[in-house]
């Protein structure tokens, strides 16, 4: 079985890209973020065409989510879906948290960006981070240790995660509170799965469109998949595939595949 996560950058101008690549990989589950579509305008008929069932949470020109799945699963969209509360209908204004329930639970999640250190959108992702924390509690609680949890984090947890870390430590994705943010969410009972196979660097997830970031691999790694350790037992390997940032026209993201 394949689970992949991949930021898409806007599901219409990249869907002949998705469509293909699900083929060429055989993917079972793609978790979606950054749609940029409302839930009417997804274009569901394309993926249902090659075998996918599809389940999205998204809103116009920004942000959103998907799960594209060869079987049917059971969604439940945003934190309300899980935790109640005027919090988290609060967070529920940005479409970009949504989970699926089959034989493992599997969240897919699009952290907010930040946009830079102490600004006001700062404090929104921290607080947006401790929302999920709370929502993955619940969670684990509610239906167990198999659990999955991918998508893009908008953090590099270390510094091995950028091309130069070098003063990267007053930098949006990689300062300390959003980086103990994520492992106060890590410490409640994941691994991370790519780092379960590939222990060294120089293995990035994201690359700016600008400066030639790409050609000159001046990437970060911010797009993860953390899982239980009783999934981490199931799983055969976790790697990042980099062709898709290759094509024409590409998302700055680049799929990460989890085998199990």
């Amino acid at each position: 079985m394949k689970i992949a996560t991949w930021n898409v950058n806007s599901i219409r101008t990249r869907k002949p890209q998705v469509k293909e690549w699900l083929m060429v990989q055989d993917i079972d589950i793609l978790c979606v973020q950054e749609t940029k579509v409302t839930d009417e305008e997804f274009p569901k008929d394309d993926f249902e065409q090659i075998g996918y069932n599809c389940y999205f949470y998204g809103q116009k020109s920004y942000n959103g989510v998907a799960i594209l799945s060869r079987n049917n699963l059971e969604c439940f969209y945003g934190f309300s879906g899980i935790i109640n509360g005027e919090k988290s209908s609060k967070m529920d204004e940005q479409k970009r948290l949504m989970a699926a329930r089959g034989d493992i639970i599997l969240v897919n999640v699009y952290v907010p960006n930040g946009n830079s250190v102490d600004s006001e959108k700062y404090h929104y992702k921290l607080e947006w981070l401790a929302s999920l924390r709370e929502y993955l509690k619940v969670l684990k609680e509610k239906y167990g240790e198999n659990i999955i949890i991918c998508g893009d984090f908008n953090i590099a947890p270390e510094d091995i995660d950028i091309y130069n870390p070098q003063g990267k430590e007053n930098h949006i994705m990689a300062s300390p509170k959003e980086r103990n943010a994520l492992k106060e969410i890590v410490d409640l009972g994941f691994i991370d799965a790519f780092r379960k196979f590939r222990k060294e660097g120089n293995y990035f997830t994201w690359w700016d469109y600008r400066q030639n970031g790409f050609a000159r691999n001046r990437g970060w790694r911010i797009d993860h998949i953390y899982v239980t350790p009783v999934v981490a037992e199931k799983i055969l390997d976790c790697y990042i595939d980099i062709n898709p940032r290759k094509v024409e026209r590409p998302s700055d993201h680049a799929p990460v595949i989890c085998e199990l």
